[in-house]
């Protein structure tokens, strides 16, 4: 799992019954605008996401329709358990690498 995507559940899994945006993910998750549709369109594929488009007239609002995304609740439990398995690598792999969590060569 990349970390681009771990950042994404970790921003989906804060509040993981509440609807956002692709910006407002982007934000929570701190990553650059463009760089997790992708990423969504992966999870929503996998089932953890489901999504839906706002009701809204574009011209009356005078900006696009949103695409509004929220873990299911299936996508819940497996998030939790990769970011965990993620996680306890990352960690392994510290022990076994002592100068990669400092930045340090090796």
């Amino acid at each position: 799992m990349t970390l681009t995507t771990q950042l994404v559940l970790r921003a989906l899994l804060d509040q993981p019954a509440k609807e956002m945006y692709g910006l407002e993910i982007c934000q929570k998750a701190g990553l650059p605008s463009g760089t997790i549709h992708p990423i969504l369109a992966r999870l929503e594929k996998a089932e953890w996401l489901e999504s839906r488009w706002e009701e809204i007239s574009p011209h009356e609002e005078g900006r696009p329709r949103r695409r509004y995304y929220r873990l299911s609740p299936g996508g819940a439990v497996r998030a939790r358990v990769a970011l965990a398995r993620a996680t306890e690598t990352t960690a392994a792999l510290r022990r076994l690498r002592p100068g990669l969590s400092s930045g340090g060569a090796a």
